[in-house]
């Protein structure tokens, strides 16, 4: 698959994700302004965002198997579309109008570019890849299951990968909201 992105940029901001998320930490600290009822609206999002991450976490075996089964039969990438739905929710729990533009700008300008790095990486790694690629999209979701792969959801490989991590952090920012809140309430 050929990326629209030069390959030095790809590598440059694959290296910036991390250093992004504490931009976007920044910013959410700094520009939220949440209310019970915004916080409320965002749970749906947050909860759909993280079970989705943790179905994708059930079947991905990194780097040892191509993962077609369960959420990767829809998307070549549900931990990214995962975060982007966990993100949102969090920008309406956040409500202000400014941190979905930030966070648009970072996910099109860092995320986009890695996922087409790592179709890069995962065609010279797996051979049916291109097939997979060229059935199921980047990041929007197909209707329909593009393989009916008997492998199913794995808790032992949800917690090889660590994915408990990604429910801890959206408990800390709501707990973070729920404290600025409080804060904002008295100043």
């Amino acid at each position: 698959m050929t990326s629209p992105f030069p390959k030095a940029y790809a590598d440059f901001v694959q290296r910036l994700r991390v250093p992004a998320g504490f931009i976007l930490l920044g910013g959410f600290v700094l520009l939220a302004h949440p209310t019970w009822a915004s916080i409320l609206y965002s749970l749906p999002l947050i909860l759909t965002g993280l079970w989705l991450r943790a179905w994708a976490a059930g079947h991905l075996e990194k780097n040892q198997d191509l993962a077609i089964s369960g959420p990767y039969a829809y998307t070549r990438n549900p931990l990214y579309l995962g975060t982007l739905i966990v993100a949102a929710g969090f920008c309406v729990a956040a409500n202000d109008p400014w941190l979905p533009v930030l966070f648009a700008a970072i996910f099109f300008l860092i995320y986009i570019p890695v996922m087409y790095e790592e179709s890069s990486h995962l065609t010279k790694l797996f051979p049916g890849y291109a097939a997979y690629a060229q059935g199921v999209p980047l990041l929007v979701p197909r209707l329909t299951a593009w393989s009916q792969s008997p492998k199913r959801f794995s808790w032992v490989i949800f917690k090889r990968n660590k994915e408990e991590k990604a429910w801890y952090g959206a408990l800390a920012g709501l707990a973070l909201l729920a404290g600025k809140m409080q804060f904002l309430r008295y100043y």
